[in-house]
């Protein structure tokens, strides 16, 4: 397909584009003509597959294809209704997968919608990657400041290990953190948080947290042994907060080890960083400005 030919389409579907409620729509009497489609009837039946398709993704239809009516001129001023459906971009890219390919449009919006529609899984997995490992930070810091408030009641660096493992031991539904690490296939030098999802570091922060506020506020939490009490009940009402959900800690899969994934954020930012010394040189060099950050 030349390049002009692309362009051309790919602003023939951008213009048509419209925002609903925050989401990218499409009407499906637009996308009918877009692909090449005269008639309506044959179209409705590639609409007809692809709302198949969504259901068998296990995918909401009415989230996607959302029945409307249309307005349309009849002359003499006077208008009717028409009915039209509104299209998210994962529903365009189902028609697109469903309609004939033999088609030069079809073949081109097959494409288009596929790498927006990934462009956007990409960025919505960085966000979650992120949440993830701003979570662990998190945990990091409020079992650090756990730690020195507990040293300060008599608990030493030994004690405050044995604190947290019967916390864990609480959480995880009367599993050890050993016994969690194995069956998550966690390294024992590693710490089991590492490869926690973020729902479950959230919930040993959220219980943290709560011991850390008692501890400094009632004044007879001193010593391990009422310390560690006050710890391991607090994660075990968190437990029942998430188990009241159906969310059990115990069962969730691992995630991907978060040193690998801070690791993975550093480096696009390295990258980021490169192409935009670069794109600044460059404008140096030529003496035009570079394009703004966005």
């Amino acid at each position: 397909m030349k390049a002009e030919i692309i362009k051309s389409l790919t602003n023939d579907f951008e213009s048509n584009a419209y925002e609903f409620e925050g989401i990218e729509c499409w009407n499906a009497r637009d996308l009918q003509l877009l692909l090449g489609y005269a008639r309506w009837e044959n179209f409705a039946k590639v609409l007809d597959k692809a709302k198949v398709a969504c259901a068998t993704s296990g995918s909401d239809v009415e989230d996607h294809f959302r029945d409307i009516t249309k307005m349309v001129e009849t002359g003499s001023e006077a208008k009717r209704g028409i009915d039209d459906v509104r299209l998210t971009r994962y529903a365009c890219y189902l028609i697109a997968q469903n309609g004939d390919p033999a088609k030069e449009k079809i073949a081109f919006a097959m494409s288009y919608f596929a790498v927006q529609t990934r462009k956007f899984e990409i960025l919505e997995e960085r966000i979650n990657q992120l949440e993830r490992l701003q979570a662990r930070y998190k945990l990091t810091e409020t079992e650090r400041q756990f730690s020195g408030a507990i040293y300060q009641r008599g608990v030493d660096d030994r004690g405050f290990a044995i604190i947290r493992s019967k916390g864990d031991q609480a959480l995880f539904g009367g599993r050890t953190t050993g016994d969690m690490k194995k069956k998550l296939g966690v390294a024992d030098n590693r710490p089991l948080a590492d490869f926690l999802p973020t729902i479950t570091i959230k919930a040993k922060d959220f219980a943290t947290e709560i011991s850390l506020f008692k501890v400094r506020e009632d004044e007879k939490l001193t010593g391990q042994t009422p310390i560690e009490e006050e710890h391991i009940k607090n994660n075990r009402e968190v437990r029942g907060l998430l188990t009241k959900q159906g969310i059990f800690p115990e069962n969730l899969p691992p995630a991907e080890d978060v040193k690998k994934v801070d690791r993975m954020v550093k480096s696009d930012g390295k990258r980021l960083a490169n192409k935009k010394s670069g794109a600044k040189n460059a404008a140096a060099d030529t003496g035009t400005n570079p394009p703004p950050e966005m």
